[in-house]
């Protein structure tokens, strides 16, 4: 049975509203007063800086105390589910995507931020690039604001592709991919053609495999609610990867997530990965191994002209939380320009979270620092199309998910099935006919409407 922890209905909605709206949950209190925040985030390399540099400069300017909880994605995930939904005020601001932001405002477990940028004319919400500000805005509502953003692209070793004789493709296919990897796997000891995610969780395997699956022909559902998930080309699309990775991938690939991915290619260990741009800022770090010798190339296509995902975490603040001005004081803080400028100072210009402004790319030291990867992660960000990824027209928005409140659960028990298949555990064509069955159910919900 699929859970539906993000879809609240008739009365539960209504439940939620009107807890929103008993005193001391949320708008009517003086927030501004708050001396001290809690926050919900997930422990990516990015929010980890964030950590460091929050107490001697956030809270020495503005007396305001911040407690992080850092999770792993798909924990932090589901916390933030349970506590946003049931209103229940445990963190202020917490680390949401462009997937659960319009969910969230619909069902009224939001703050909005309109008139916090409105008032707040420094922090220049022009200046967030269209695309991830658009992603975060509902109803002309400002619902949270990008910590980073980011789509994807490929990584590979420049040096190793010398050594083997292989050349990037400007644009590369994912038969160019599969051809290189086999050609670069083994090219120093330990190491593999390429790195993909096999973790299941519907930000983790399904986010680069629905890409694919974008490009090669295929798609979750039709414009009519029909689900497609056995479909030739979804089928073709999911064999495909799972024979790549099963072949040339590394090795533990079914429990292998972005985190393990980073660290597989630092240490040397893959010759190529597909995933998510901001990672460049880590590989480029000052004292990675691996600095200096990272190719960007686009994300790759088969039968579309582009296919990179697009995703910011972004920061939201819950409706019942009764420290709304403090809220909005540490989020203009952490998603400003003064922000990147402070991590570019103290941490190193490649480990700005970049991706979410227009300034960032025409800041000299950024660009500098970022040579590598700058331009080919603007490119990237100014070329998806949430509403029109593949090759049909879509019933929902997102590229590398459909934003239906669904999908959490049904993206992630479609990737237990799909990871089973990377262990070797069941063949893809019985992992997608089990996988059909769950989005069936949910597409009949909306066949209905």
């Amino acid at each position: 049975m699929l859970r539906r922890p993000l879809k609240a209905s008739g009365a539960a909605l209504l439940g939620l509203t009107l807890l929103a709206g008993c005193a001391g949950a949320g708008g009517s209190a003086d927030a501004s007063q708050g001396r001290s925040l809690r926050v919900l985030m997930v422990n990516n390399p990015q929010m980890v800086d964030l950590q460091k540099l929050t107490a001697k400069h956030f809270t020495k300017a503005t007396g305001i105390e911040v407690h992080f909880t850092a999770l792993p994605e798909n924990d932090v995930r589901d916390k933030i589910s349970q506590d946003f939904s049931s209103q229940a005020g445990q963190y202020d601001v917490a680390s949401i995507s462009n997937y659960e932001t319009p969910i969230y405002a619909a069902n009224r477990w939001l703050a909005p931020l309109t008139d916090h940028v409105r008032k707040d004319i420094a922090f220049d919400q022009q200046d967030v690039l269209p695309a991830v500000r658009q992603s975060l805005t509902v109803d002309g509502q400002s619902y949270a604001q990008p910590f980073y953003g980011e789509s994807s692209f490929l990584m590979y070793r420049k040096d190793v592709f010398a050594a083997r004789k292989l050349t990037m493709p400007e644009r590369p296919t994912w038969t160019q991919v599969a051809e290189l990897a086999a050609a670069a796997d083994g090219a120093a000891p330990g190491m593999k053609g390429i790195c993909l995610r096999g973790q299941p969780g519907w930000g983790q395997l399904m986010a680069p495999l629905t890409t694919v699956v974008n490009t090669m022909g295929g798609t979750w559902f039709d414009k009519g609610w029909k689900a497609r998930v056995d479909s030739p080309e979804f089928t073709r699309a999911t064999r495909f990867y799972v024979d790549l990775v099963r072949a040339h991938g590394q090795p533990g690939a079914a429990q292998a997530g972005f985190t393990e991915c980073l660290n597989t290619m630092e240490q040397g260990k893959a010759a190529m990965w597909y995933d998510a741009t901001s990672a460049a800022g880590s590989l480029e770090r000052a004292g990675s191994p691996v600095a200096g010798k990272i190719g960007y190339a686009p994300a790759p296509v088969e039968r579309t002209k582009s296919s990179g995902w697009l995703y910011t975490w972004a920061w939201g603040v819950q409706k019942a939380s009764r420290n709304q001005g403090a809220a909005w004081k540490f989020i203009s803080w952490a998603s400003g320009k003064e922000y990147e400028n402070l991590v570019g100072e103290e941490l190193g210009w490649s480990r700005v979270p970049a991706g979410k402004r227009a300034s960032t790319y025409a800041n000299p030291r950024y660009t500098a620092a970022a040579k590598a990867f700058a331009e080919p992660t603007r490119t990237a960000l100014t070329s998806v199309d949430p509403l029109n990824p593949g090759v049909q027209t879509r019933p929902a928005p997102g590229i590398q998910f459909v934003g239906i409140p669904e999908f959490t659960d049904l993206g992630t028990e479609v990737s237990r099935q799909i990871s089973a298949a990377i262990a070797g555990r069941v063949d893809v064509a019985q992992a997608l006919r089990r996988s059909q069955s769950l989005a069936a159910d949910v597409a009949a919900e909306y066949a209905k409407r």
